[in-house]
């Protein structure tokens, strides 16, 4: 039911703005969740740890987006734009609580048109800025490609998430609770789909055998912990990655048993000097994704809608 006489009328009403995905009069992302900090906490490396899962999450919803018109049936199409919203959403939260830490972080975008905080970390850092791994980077390619990606992700995050629901920073604990929820789906989506291609035809099971090839490589990275995850987890704050490995292990084995494939063996990225993508080391396809996403930000840094 609506309050206008017609349908029309309410995408005029200047008032309301529930109906758009974007705009400018959005509330605060952090309104009515208690964003006291403890006092054992490192504000520094809070607003760094919130970087990295909140870059994760964009690069993976924009290399969603990118699916949009391109998947192999409606029902997918709908079913990616949506994990790429539940990932956009935690994005937004996380950036949120990144800046909130740490001022000093956001971009500079205006003096008399300030972007919201969590808009200039997204639209106005340069590729080399971004905290997250590299994994979420990786170009579409084809469907498997995408599917067994998002698996990994999603397997690893879900792990990572369920954790971090205890953490006693509360703006991250509320933001694992609800990610947990849309996390779960997630994973059991990309894994369905992981054992359809897998027991389908001659030609699927080669291009997911393909996707894992083009993946694995960069699974290792997931499980690096950097200086801030250590230091953090240490107070119960942040979750070392290398607690979830097991845990990610025994899922993937299900999962690829259930499709008749076996995970690649030896294959691992390098990094230079120790550093990946926590530390800003991309692959090739950063930089135009950031491109991409940022275009029109850029373009017109002082407009609103």
């Amino acid at each position: 039911m609506t309050d206008h006489d017609n349908a029309y009328e309410g995408l005029v009403d200047e008032n309301s703005h529930g109906q758009w995905a974007f705009g400018t009069s959005f509330d605060d992302p952090l309104a009515g969740v208690d964003t006291t900090v403890p006092d054992d906490v490192d504000l520094g490396a809070l607003a760094a740890y919130c970087l990295m899962l909140g870059d994760d999450a964009l690069i993976s919803a924009q290399r969603l987006a990118q699916w949009a018109t391109r998947a192999p049936e409606l029902e997918e199409e709908v079913a990616l734009a949506n994990v790429g919203l539940d990932l956009l959403g935690q994005a937004r939260l996380l950036l949120a609580r990144a800046a909130a830490a740490d001022t000093s972080l956001v971009p500079v975008v205006s003096d008399t048109s300030p972007a919201p905080a969590e808009d200039a970390l997204a639209f106005f850092r340069s590729d080399a800025q971004f905290r997250n791994v590299r994994l979420t980077e990786l170009d579409n390619g084809d469907f498997a490609k995408s599917i067994v990606r998002m698996l990994v992700f999603t397997t690893w995050r879900l792990a990572v998430f369920t954790r971090l629901q205890t953490s006693r920073d509360p703006v991250l604990a509320a933001v694992a609770a609800k990610g947990v929820k849309e996390l779960t789906y997630h994973r059991d989506y990309s894994a369905r789909w992981v054992v359809t291609l897998g027991c389908g035809t001659e030609e699927s099971q080669r291009r997911v055998r393909d996707a894992l090839d083009f993946v694995w490589p960069y699974v290792g990275e997931l499980f690096a912990p950097t200086d801030e995850e250590i230091a953090l987890a240490a107070v119960d704050v942040a979750v070392d990655p290398r607690t979830v490995r097991e845990e990610f292990d025994s899922v993937l084995t299900q999962v690829l048993k259930a499709a008749e494939l076996e995970a690649p063996q030896g294959r691992s990225v390098g990094t230079i000097g120790g550093r990946a993508g926590r530390h800003g080391i991309h692959t090739e396809a950063m930089g135009p994704l950031v491109a991409e996403m940022q275009v029109v930000a850029r373009e017109h840094p002082e407009g609103v809608w």
